[in-house]
């Protein structure tokens, strides 16, 4: 064989081995183009999961049955530190209230009912967004001045002569379960005052204003020394649901729905059971 057919030969093998390399290095380029949607023709859809991980930011407002004041305040600082940029406004009151503000048109992006009564009121206008969830149950509890100087030991005991008793106003959640109660026992009461709110309703016995009043167990306890709680039986045929729900119309969708997570988690039942509530 002589030199100029081995050179023919061996220029014939690199330039099938360049052209092989080729041909992998294209078919390489286009695998890696097509998942990365770069290059014309591409029907790449959007990132499913950077958009699930958008963060939490802006403000975030939040309508609480008055019962959750301490609770959703500390979960509410607790989020602002999780998602560095958002802001929680907390806005308490009576459950009846705050429906009658939504349905108004108040913009607000979740809202926490004390009963299921209450957040109805706000379904039924279609402005809640999908089905509310309970979160938390509370139970009615009897506050009474420090070292129970009437010496209350029941809830027919309000209706001792002479003893000055507050109720919530019977369209407020507390107040239509402590009309449960009391029907249940068949008792009758004259209070002497409705508060529009649990917290009101505190209010008057912490200020000595009355002797008693019918609250709920969280409230008791987050009044620490300021009042005594008497426990009674008939609370257990009047417990309340709590539910949650992100708004139709909420201003911020994305954090509202970061927040009731953070409500219903473990550290949220955590926060909620150290009040006071019990789980559903």
């Amino acid at each position: 064989m002589t030199s100029s057919v081995r050179l023919g030969r061996r220029m014939l093998h690199m330039t099938g081995a360049v052209a092989a390399a080729l041909l992998a290095l294209s078919a390489c380029s286009s695998s890696s183009g097509s998942g990365s949607g770069s290059g014309s023709g591409s029907t790449r859809r959007p990132d499913s999961s950077a958009a699930s991980s958008q963060k939490p930011s802006g403000t975030v407002t939040v309508f609480a049955a008055a019962s959750l004041k301490e609770s959703f305040t500390t979960l509410g600082k607790r989020f602002e530190k999780e998602h560095p940029g958002t802001h929680v406004v907390l806005n308490f009151g009576g459950s009846d209230t705050l429906a009658a503000s939504i349905t108004g048109g108040a913009p607000a992006d979740v809202f926490a009912a004390a009963s299921p009564k209450t957040m109805a009121i706000v379904t039924d206008k279609k402005d809640a967004a999908g089905t509310p969830a309970t979160f938390v149950r509370n139970q009615l509890e009897i506050a009474t001045l420090p070292g129970n100087p009437d010496r209350l030991a029941s809830l027919k005991d309000l209706t001792k002569s002479g003893l000055k008793v507050v109720l919530c106003d019977r369209t407020v959640p507390c107040g239509a379960a402590a009309q449960k109660a009391l029907d249940a026992s068949k008792l009758k009461l004259t209070p002497v005052s409705y508060e529009q709110d649990v917290k009101s309703a505190l209010t008057k016995v912490e200020l000595k204003e009355a002797d008693a009043a019918v609250v709920y167990k969280t409230d008791v306890k987050a009044a620490g020394d300021k009042v005594e709680g008497v426990e009674f039986p008939e609370s257990a045929k009047a417990v309340n649901d709590y539910p949650i729900a992100l708004l139709k119309n909420a201003p911020n969708a994305e954090a509202a729905r970061a927040f009731i997570a953070l409500v219903r988690s473990d550290e949220g039942r955590n926060v909620l059971t150290r009040a006071g509530f019990l789980q559903p």
